[in-house]
């Protein structure tokens, strides 16, 4: 399959998505990333409890991930203020909440601003119903809201059992539902696992879609666990718990890192409680899902993240094999 024509669809959240939609635009125009929207911490969630406005910052990260603006913008777009009221806040999150304010409703913001950043492809928020992320823990305790999950996670020392939406009803976005129907490749990731990519498969009528499509589903492993929210998890344990939240297995295959971080890393991420991912190879032949290992890291800004070239290779090797 030829990737420049190709329909990719990348459902997640944070900054793992924008970093891999970064990579990809440069083999396809046809991108359209669905983000999450739960998100109730940091800047986003100041807007949210100020203006009554969805949270724009997993948005503003897409949008300039796929932005052909000028790295002046960009860098404006990402200015965070360092003093007075909006001490914190970014100017992308203050720019997207008055778009809002001259538009309809927050897709057409969402399109407006993507014509200001002259964006490839489209950026689609999951809903635009006011949603909150609610959590279960191993010991029954709920917690209601995002920023509030790993948090009490590690404070109770009790692992997150399921996440839930609250309102559990939230209806998607219908252009969210043809972008799947129409897909040649889904992906889900890379991003947090419960409070980034899970909650979009929550939202009413997305994981049917995703299990109904007829283009294959891509799970692209973190690199390292995240402390209160994936403890001791092994990619295949992140994708088990996206098929306890869909019902049922929707990913064919899994992209996960092979490249061994530094040890200089493993100690420092060590003082936040975090560790590589595993593959756990064996587990993936059991259910019929295809492993991809591949050295993906990259430390260039002294963080562990995915090397979004290399990322954006494996991706397009895989569609160019469908």
């Amino acid at each position: 399959m030829d990737i420049s024509n190709s329909r990719i669809v990348a459902l997640g959240g944070g900054t793992g998505l924008s970093t891999m939609l970064r990579g990809l635009k440069k083999y396809t125009e046809h991108l359209t990333a669905i983000v999450t929207v739960a998100d109730d911490g940091g800047g986003s969630g100041m807007i949210r409890e100020d203006l009554n406005l969805l949270p724009p910052g997993d948005i503003r990260n897409c949008l300039l991930a796929l932005a052909e603006a000028e790295p002046l913008m960009q860098k404006l777009f990402q200015y965070r203020f360092d003093a007075g009221r909006l001490k914190g806040q970014s100017f992308g999150n203050l720019f997207l909440a008055a778009m809002c304010g001259i538009s309809d409703n927050f897709e057409q913001a969402v399109q407006r601003a993507s014509e200001v950043l002259a964006v490839t492809g489209r950026v689609l928020p999951v809903t635009e119903c006011d949603v909150n992320l609610c959590a279960r823990l191993e010991n029954g305790t709920q917690v209601m809201g995002e920023s509030l999950i790993p948090e009490l996670s590690r404070r109770y020392a009790r692992k997150i059992k399921s996440v839930f939406l609250c309102p559990g009803d939230a209806k998607p976005l219908p252009d969210c539902l043809k972008a799947i129907e129409e897909a040649d490749l889904i992906i889900l990731g890379p991003g947090s696992l419960y409070t980034s990519i899970i909650p979009n498969l929550l939202v009413e009528g997305i994981a049917d879609a995703i299990r109904t499509a007829k283009a294959p589903v891509v799970y692209v492993s973190n690199i390292m666990t995240q402390c209160g929210e994936s403890d001791g998890m092994s990619a295949f344990d992140h994708m088990q718990a996206i098929s306890q939240h869909t019902g049922g297995n929707v990913v064919d295959y899994c992209i996960a890192n092979c490249e061994e971080v530094p040890e200089e890393y493993i100690k420092r991420y060590q003082e936040e409680l975090a560790e590589p991912v595993l593959p756990d190879a064996e587990r993936f032949a059991e259910v019929g899902v295809k492993l991809i290992t591949e050295q993906l890291l990259d430390t260039s800004g002294g963080t562990v993240r995915h090397d979004y070239v290399r990322l954006a290779e494996v991706i397009a090797a895989l569609v160019e094999s469908l």
